[in-house]
This record gives structure tokens, sequence and C-alpha cells, in this order.
């Protein structure tokens, strides 16, 4: 992999060879990560701490677009050590606080304009979000917040980001699915079930009226499952946007009760959002999942890919 930096005017500089780096891709939340490290040369003529973007390649291909969060070198026997780690671009919408406003009718040009563009942040093609009526902003919310909430909520598309640091508002692209099955360098293969997070039901309350809804998952509470929240919706909310506000935290906490995690040792295999299906002989949990969340990484120990896989359906 091939790694560069940007200053603030856009000048870049290629990095020497990394002796370590890790990329971690997600579904949209949280946000994506990097880290690297490499020998530093004294003289150079570069500034690591004037730096404040990050570009990777490999074999030709865009594989991350991020921004500096940290720079550290390190003098030691062995010489200096450059290390660099920041975040993807969705960095831009939750380092920043959204203006409290409301909008009779919100459309995505409305998104965009106020909650986007303003950051340099492009946006992939083929976005077609509805628009959504009495679209509110409380305040304290970051951009990012603003931008999930009307698409996930009102669109039904989770938000996310693209390799080329662009905002994709679309739904995942199904057309190719990916294999894991005994001729695939599988260095381990886990099956996680966690109960913590899981919800057994949701309480919505309009402030307004005092109305409360409640939705329930009768499948976790058969299991012995209770674990209650109570969501206040901050304006005058009807009868199906506060059922379907509750019913989506329900789901999002369903869909994260066990993960498959598996290691593979091959660079890039496998992206968010792809379709796996797992066929190892002698393993359990055979099936169909969808990749939630992918890390990729070269050290010591060799070149590997970590994919953490969801049930197809999951929610983000």
């Amino acid at each position: 992999m091939t790694a560069y930096m940007t200053d603030a005017a856009g000048k870049r500089w290629a990095l020497p060879d990394l002796t370590a780096w890790r990329l971690e891709y997600t579904a949209g939340s949280p946000c994506d990560s990097f880290w690297l490290r490499c020998l530093w040369d004294r003289d150079s003529d570069a500034h690591p701490e004037d730096w404040v973007g990050f570009l990777a390649y490999h074999d030709g291909r865009q594989v991350f677009t991020g921004l500096v969060d940290e720079c550290e070198v390190t003098a030691g026997p062995g010489g200096q050590l450059l290390e660099l780690s920041g975040r993807g671009m969705a960095a831009r919408l939750l380092d920043n606080e959204a203006l409290g406003q409301d909008y009779q009718s919100a459309t995505q040009a409305d998104i965009l304009r106020d909650h986007v563009t303003p950051y340099g942040i492009d946006t992939a093609p083929g976005a077609h979000l509805p628009p959504v009526s009495q679209f509110s902003i409380a305040t304290g919310s970051s951009e990012w917040s603003v931008v999930y909430e009307f698409a996930r909520y009102h669109g039904g598309v989770a938000p996310r980001f693209d390799r080329q640091g662009r905002l994709v508002l679309t739904g995942w692209n199904d057309s190719q699915e990916r294999v894991i099955d005994d001729a695939t360098p599988v260095l381990s293969l886990t099956r996680r079930d966690r109960r913590y997070g899981a919800l057994s039901q949701v309480l919505i309350r309009d402030r307004w009226s005092g109305r409360v809804e409640t939705v329930s998952n009768p499948d976790f509470q058969k299991a012995g499952g209770q674990a209650r929240r109570v969501i206040t919706m901050p304006t005058r909310s009807s009868y199906k946007a506060m059922r379907y506000s509750g019913q989506f935290q329900l789901d999002k906490s369903a869909s994260e009760l066990y993960r498959v995690e598996a290691t593979v040792g091959e660079l890039f295999c496998v992206w968010p959002g792809d379709l796996v299906t797992v066929q190892r002989s002698g393993w359990g949990w055979n099936g169909r999942y969808r990749a939630a969340q992918v890390t990729v990484g070269a050290d010591a120990g060799g070149r590997w890919s970590k994919i953490e896989l969801a049930a197809p359906d999951f929610v983000v």
C-alpha cells in the first residue's frame, strides 16, 4: 500500500515504505479510521505537524481518504519512527455542531446544502431520498446526526462514506457476493453472541401531548431479556413517526445480538456492505451474512483482513 499525506494547501507527500498499517472500514457508524507507522528521515523537508489529509492506494486503486488526528515522531536506537492516525471523512460531520432549526419540508438538497457541502464533502451520485415534512434539528446535534436521521430514519438508507471520501446515500450494491469456503486462507473464525445492548422494550413519549407509545421485542423477552429505553420525541410527532422511531431502536439492538468474525490472510477481499456466504467444513454457523465492519492491515505477522459479519438485514 502507498500512503500520501496532504497539507491545508493541498500539497502532497508520499510516505516511505510502511512498516505497519491498519485501515478500519465501517458501515457508516462509527467512523472509519486509520493508523500507520514508517521509518522517518530526520533530514526530510516535510513537516508532519502540517499534514491534515491522508490518501491510500493499493494496486492502483484508492482505498482510503481521511483526516489526520494525531502524528508522532519517536527517536530510538534504530532511528526515527513516524506514526500517524486519524479518521475517515465522516469526521468532518462528527466534529461540527449543527444549528438547531425546523424545516417545514426538508429535501435532500436542503440537507446537503446546509449540513454537508459547507465542509468540502462531495456526495456520490445516485442518491434520491424523499423529502421529510416537519423535520427538526435539536440544538447540540452533530452534522452527522442530522444526515443520519434524515437518511436512515426517514429514507431507509444508512449514510456512509466511500473510499474516495464521498458521502453515499444509496443502498448496498448486492450484485456481487463474496464466499468464505475451504479454499479461503482463513486464519481464524469466531462466533460471538452478546446480549448486552439488546433491548426488550422501547417507550416513545411525545413531550407536547404526553402520549406514550410502546414497542416490544417478544423474542428477546421470551429468552429472558429485560432492557427498556425511553425516547422523548423533540417535536409534535405522529403515531406513525413515534412507532417507527421505537421499532428502529429495537431492530438496531437486535441486529447486534450476534456476530461472526473471520480473519483472512488477504488484503481488501471484502468491503462493508458486501454479502458474504460462509461455507466452511466443520463450522456450525455457515450461512449468508453482510459485512458490517472490515479492518485491513499489515505488520510483522503478515497481511490480513478482519471481517465482522452480521445478519444480511442488520440495521446500521
